[in-house]
């Protein structure tokens, strides 16, 4: 099955990646980190705000593909502290719908550039 590589206008790649792959009906979105696009350093501020820049991101790639939020199947958070998980949870409820996509949420060691969350998604073309 080919690969398309779809990008994020506000995203910056801290590696040898796609952003995201579209391949059949889905589209595979990298981790995002909250990199201010305005400065293309880490965004300071609480996890709210870390975490609607990774969607922010996430979003952007879900665009290339024509798609938006409402095409979320899966989503995978990653957390450096579980104290954040309302916060973090207080963010992700604002960007979907119900029926909320599935989801899972890891408290992790540690996240690139000592970001305090990073999130992956899965969305689904519909059918033609």
């Amino acid at each position: 099955m080919p690969r398309t590589a779809l990008t994020s206008p506000t995203a910056t790649a801290v590696g040898p990646y796609s952003h995201g792959i579209a391949a059949g009906p889905y589209i595979f979105c990298s981790g995002q980190t909250p990199i201010d696009p305005a400065t293309g350093e880490l965004l300071t501020g609480g996890v709210r705000a870390q975490t609607d820049q990774c969607f922010d991101h996430l979003f952007g790639v879900l665009e290339q593909a024509g798609l938006g939020p409402e095409h979320v199947v899966k989503v995978n958070v990653y957390l450096t502290d579980m104290a954040d998980f309302a916060e973090m949870n207080a963010a992700y409820e604002a960007r979907f719908d119900d029926p909320f996509p599935a989801r899972t949420t890891i408290a992790v060691a540690g996240l690139p550039l000592d970001a305090r969350v990073e999130i992956e998604l899965v969305a689904e073309r519909p059918p033609a």
